[in-house]
């Protein structure tokens, strides 16, 4: 008998493929052109972004991929600090075609209560079908509802909100955090990896460790971020495999992009966070590696490992921005 198929990023892809399959070019680059400027732009809206079936699949091929590798990349560094942990029922607030679901049942592989919540039908409609691809995604719960004020919330183990507060007014974005905090156990956000997406996720974080969370990631610690206002943002960056459609509708040859990104997971559960974490790309040099640390005291911090760190050197050299130092003992002799 055939394993089950899981949500990874392989059949995700070969759904959006399907998904995707003669859809013009053109028509969905205009709609991209309009997204991005949405995505980026400084100016929030009380619509839904995505409005039609063209805006869907534009959404679809640009950015639910790097949505996915975004908060996959979130929801591993928090799955280290809980080892043994699993999510029962996972809320996703604001999820349009469900790129966090596909990244939390990669993360935590096994059947759970998932709902999907969006105020865009569209988007609900094509994430619906595009679940259809994983047989752990068959049962999502897929509701419109506008996200924001008024919003209630079904008590949750993990609630994750991806690339949604960037979409909200200020007050709306307050109110929504407060609301997730009062349903969930656990909560992971994911903005844009811009200064913009970075104050966003400072101002959730400060909501969230007032309503008694505490942070696992990526701080090592529930302090406030050491990084100096206006001076510096955190971010970290998840790598993205183009499709051909992608690259069709973007130009291009890479057959991969980067995408930026900003995040933190909270948590009522006793979690470890990790003693420190890389915030910047490590800089290999002959016989060195810089590593640019947030510590837990808390502060910033660059180490260098030098050859006669021995093992923990080889560990450097492996080491990749957004990971946890030093690695735990097993990985640094995996």
């Amino acid at each position: 008998m055939n394993a089950p198929v899981s949500p990874s990023a392989e059949t995700l892809r070969a759904a959006l493929a399907a998904l995707l399959d003669g859809l013009p070019p053109r028509r969905a680059a205009q709609a991209v052109d309009r997204l991005i400027a949405t995505y980026r732009g400084a100016t929030p809206t009380d619509s839904p972004i995505l409005r039609d079936r063209a805006d869907v699949a534009a959404y679809a091929a640009y950015r639910m991929p790097a949505t996915y590798a975004a908060v996959r990349a979130a929801l591993e560094a928090f799955a280290r600090t809980v080892p043994g942990w699993a999510p029962n029922r996972h809320l996703d607030v604001g999820g349009g075609t469900g790129a966090a679901i596909w990244a939390v049942g990669a993360t935590w592989p096994g059947p759970r209560e998932v709902t999907v919540l969006d105020w865009a039908e569209p988007a609900l409609a094509v994430g619906r079908e595009i679940a259809e691809a994983a047989p752990a995604l068959r049962d999502t719960r897929w509701q419109r509802a506008r996200i924001g004020a008024g919003l209630s919330l079904d008590a949750a183990d993990l609630v994750t909100v991806s690339y949604v507060l960037n979409e909200l007014t200020a007050a709306d974005r307050g109110t929504l955090v407060d609301t997730v905090a009062g349903a969930a156990q656990t909560v992971v956000i994911v903005e844009p990896g811009t200064p913009d997406g970075y104050a966003r996720i400072i101002e959730a974080r400060d909501r969230l460790i007032g309503a008694g969370f505490r942070i696992a990631a990526p701080c090592p610690h529930s302090a406030a971020c050491p990084i100096v206002p206006g001076t510096d943002w955190c971010h970290f960056s998840a790598r993205v495999s183009r499709s051909s459609l992608h690259r069709q509708i973007k130009g291009g040859s890479l057959a991969y992009e980067d995408e930026k990104f900003s995040y933190v997971a909270a948590t009522r559960l006793p979690a470890a966070p990790a003693p420190a974490r890389v915030v910047r790309k490590p800089q290999i040099r002959k016989g060195q590696v810089l590593l640019d640390l947030c510590e837990t005291e808390p502060g910033l911090r660059r180490t260098t490992v030098t050859k006669r760190h021995g093992d923990l050197y080889r560990a450097a050299r492996d080491t990749d921005w957004g990971d946890a130092w030093p690695p735990a003992p097993e990985e640094e002799t995996s």
